[in-house]
């Protein structure tokens, strides 16, 4: 399974009120806004754009650092299923990931 059809549709539930496009992306499903990546969904688990500072989510429980490539990636991390098992967890990531995205410039 390339990616967690529920945990995509959460997503998709919880970012429904914006204009939000979906891309199949690093074998699973992103979301963007304004053309830039906001979040997606790898397997079951939520990659998320937090941008400069955001590796201090690294500290967090459930999170670990997004090395797509074998190098992790500055101000990205990887929330695991227990870290967005909640509807309240998931929607906190991506408050998080809107508040980022939403200063960059559209693409």
């Amino acid at each position: 399974m390339p990616f967690d059809d529920d945990l995509a549709a959460r997503v998709r539930d919880r970012l429904a009120r914006r204009d939000i496009a979906e891309k199949r992306m690093f074998g699973g499903l992103a979301f963007l806004l304004d053309g830039n990546l906001l979040v997606a969904v790898m397997n079951d688990t939520l990659i998320v754009r937090l941008g400069p500072g955001g590796e201090d989510a690294l500290q967090e429980p459930h999170v670990r650092a997004f090395d797509f490539t074998g190098k992790a990636m500055s101000g990205w991390v990887v929330v695991e299923p227990e870290g967005i098992a909640e509807d309240d967890q998931l929607a906190d990531w991506l408050d998080r990931a809107l508040a980022f995205v939403e200063t960059l410039p559209a693409k």
